[in-house]
């Protein structure tokens, strides 16, 4: 057995020292505060038998005579039962162990290890803050005309990305204001637009996206706009949602009062009769269930667009009132319905558009239309970025909030190192 003691200023250290000269067998013996840190005693090849005698351990310098026993037993006197010495070894031996053993060094599960690892993470997130806000600090001092820029566009709503990418363009612009100007324009072009009019077109268009976004009314109100420039011979509605009570009936009654011919279809068969009987269409709207984004039929559902021959665009359907999160798990999840652009509705119950603005920009999704209302078909528009920029600004002038400077810290403190000087 090879016993050796361990001397650093705290227990990590120590047992840094234990691993590195005795490997992961090693076992601890003992432990104790001392001056200056810690002290370990640590045993490699570790020998429990040492301890079955009631003398102290000790580390000689020579060998000690092995001490007599006060009576030997012959294997002759043992009962017939413990005549065989593996039996016995196997019934002792465990007892022995189960007193004496002494817990080896279980680095990942160590209790001690796990704490430090616990307090170290603190720190770092404590010192991430110092660092963030100090970073923060000083690119006001050094850059003020980027940091006013960034709190701009952070309380438009964009993600902190973007934020950092237009600044970074627009470094040399000589006052705040143009920074201000430069920046929205730079967003403006980012911004991607459908660049075709659907209602002109025509086509099959479906819309999908998840519950409550207002699909069925964006359905009338295309319909709506479609029956002004085109009137009412050559179009066509189709309903697949079977799931939600009445929305059938809804897109039935938005029929009778077009004076266009609607169909509901349950399944990809229905579907595909649906558009053989609606073939001499010009446009033929299909309105989609709701689904949620968790929902385990989504893609069965979605199936019904993607199955066939009919060449049927999908748009999909987005909410500005949703989370920026939301957005991008919703452009993920409808995925596979392979929409070729997106609605954006509800513009006008948004408290900031700037989320919808980068979710847009990261899924380089196209807008084809946007809503803000629910007047049928005057609150549908044909997507525009200078206007939904302008509308942005809107809203964030109307608001009274204001960015807290311990998240834009967060979100920023590391473009300290990035700007220019």
């Amino acid at each position: 057995m090879k016993i050796r003691r361990f001397f650093a200023a705290d227990m990590r250290r120590a047992l840094r020292q234990v691993r590195e000269a005795l490997g992961a067998d090693a076992v601890i013996l003992s432990n104790k505060s001392v001056e200056g840190g810690v002290e370990l005693v640590a045993a490699v090849d570790y020998d429990e038998s040492a301890f079955t005698s009631s003398q102290p351990t000790s580390y000689p310098d020579k060998p000690k005579p092995a001490p007599k026993r006060p009576h030997q037993t012959r294997q002759s006197d043992l009962p017939q039962d413990l005549n065989k010495a593996p039996d016995a070894k196997s019934t002792i031996e465990p007892t022995v162990r189960g007193n004496l053993s002494q817990p080896r060094v279980e680095w990942s599960q160590d209790p001690v290890l796990r704490e430090m690892r616990r307090e170290m993470q603190a720190m770092r997130r404590m010192m991430e803050n110092e660092l963030s806000e100090l970073t923060w600090r000083d690119l006001g001092q050094r850059r003020p005309q980027t940091q006013e820029l960034l709190r701009r566009l952070i309380a438009l709503g964009l993600d902190a990305a973007h934020c950092r990418e237009l600044a970074y363009r627009v470094e040399d612009a000589e006052t705040p204001e143009q920074a201000w100007r430069q920046s929205l324009s730079h967003l403006n072009h980012e911004l991607p637009i459908y660049q075709e009019d659907l209602l002109d077109r025509g086509g099959i268009v479906a819309l999908v996206g998840p519950t409550g976004v207002g699909k069925t009314t964006t359905i009338a109100k295309l319909a709506a706009k479609f029956c002004l420039r085109h009137g009412n011979r050559h179009l066509a509605l189709i309903s697949t949602d079977s799931y939600r009570i009445g929305a059938q009936e809804q897109l039935h009654n938005y029929g009778r009062i077009l004076d266009v011919p609607v169909r509901s279809a349950a399944s990809a068969e229905d579907l595909s009769d649906a558009l053989h009987a609606f073939a001499d269409k010009r446009l033929v709207l299909i309105d989609t269930a709701g689904m949620g984004l968790r929902d385990l039929e989504l893609t069965e559902r979605l199936s019904i667009m993607t199955t066939g021959n009919h060449p049927i665009k999908t748009l999909l359907t987005l909410s500005a009132t949703t989370q920026r999160a939301a957005l991008t798990r919703a452009v993920q999840a409808f995925a596979d319905a392979e929409p070729v652009g997106a609605i954006v509705t509800k513009t006008d119950e948004a408290a900031e558009l700037g989320g919808v603005f980068s979710g847009l920009i990261d899924s380089r999704l196209p807008l084809a239309f946007v809503t803000d209302g629910q007047r049928v078909p005057e609150d549908i528009h044909i997507a525009s970025a200078k206007n939904l920029i302008s509308q942005a600004i809107e809203l964030c002038d109307s608001s009274e909030y204001s960015p807290d400077e311990d998240c834009l810290a967060m979100a920023f403190g590391g473009m300290g190192e990035h700007a220019h000087v």
